[in-house]
């Protein structure tokens, strides 16, 4: 990943299909701004192959979408990737993470995003220590919003948070 060998994070393991560019960059932005919701399917397939076998108790976990931005779209955009993968690997979803704010991070500094992100995740339900719970984003850009997801997941008692998303950018 980019992080360096003395930062620690609330996750333990990322998978990442590639750098928001090119293809992958159109095929994104398709999907969540102009709403071109069967997407969904090209993105998780590049998200299946890039994962490996996961144990059978892990349970998927979308990073909960901005409640306007399901309104604009029609759709919650991860939760359908998120059902994909769970399906298809035969593994369990839930909706253990709720947004506690409505900030939108696009367009905001690293700054800005690390403040928002630290306030925006909370846990609703119950965490299985025993399972190993995956979190599926589609961009990473600061990585601020997977650090307080992971972190809120953590905090709430789960010992093995890994993360997958569709793309990595580099914040400009």
């Amino acid at each position: 990943m980019w992080l360096c060998s003395t930062c620690r994070t609330p996750f333990e393991r990322v998978w990442v299909v590639g750098e928001r560019d090119g293809i992958l960059q159109r095929l994104i932005g398709m999907y969540k701004f102009q709403r071109a919701k069967a997407g969904y399917r090209a993105l998780s397939e590049l998200l299946l192959a890039v994962l490996p076998q996961l144990p059978a108790e892990t349970i998927i976990i979308p990073v909960p979408t901005v409640p306007g931005h399901v309104r604009e779209r029609g759709y919650d955009h991860m939760m359908l990737i998120a059902k994909y993968v769970a399906r298809v690997r035969g593994l369990k979803l839930e909706r253990l993470l709720y947004r506690k704010t409505n900030t939108k991070q696009r367009h905001a500094d690293a700054k800005q995003r690390a403040n928002q992100a630290k306030q925006a995740f909370a846990v609703r339900g119950k965490i299985n220590p025993d399972a190993s719970y995956l979190l599926i984003d589609d961009v990473i850009t600061t990585g601020a919003t997977i650090k307080y997801a992971s972190k809120a997941l953590r905090d709430a008692g789960a010992k093995h948070v890994w993360v997958a998303a569709i793309a990595r950018q580099r914040l400009k």
